[in-house]
């Protein structure tokens, strides 16, 4: 399967993003337990973070990202790139 990342930056104040992280690490985990192996952290030194997941196709990629609960309460702007990896 490809393998996603979505690059996000945060656009809402603290309290407000962190009220959905619960969410966000629910969703996560629903997505590791289909099978898509998701990972997600964020930045040491800077707001935002990143999701890393597999999915089918790009469609169901930006379906995926759509329902993070971070992307439906406007908590980031993102950007959705497909990662080709060429060592594991």
């Amino acid at each position: 399967m490809p393998t996603f990342v979505k690059i996000e930056q945060g656009k809402v104040d603290k309290p407000t993003f962190d009220q959905y992280i619960p969410a966000h690490k629910a969703y996560v985990q629903e997505l590791i337990a289909k099978g898509h192996k998701a990972r997600t952290g964020y930045w040491a030194e800077a707001r935002g973070g990143m999701l890393l997941f597999e999915a089918a196709s790009r469609a169901e990629a930006e379906a995926i990202v759509a329902s993070d609960p971070l992307v439906q309460h406007g908590c980031v702007n993102y950007q959705l790139y497909e990662w080709r990896i060429v060592m594991e």
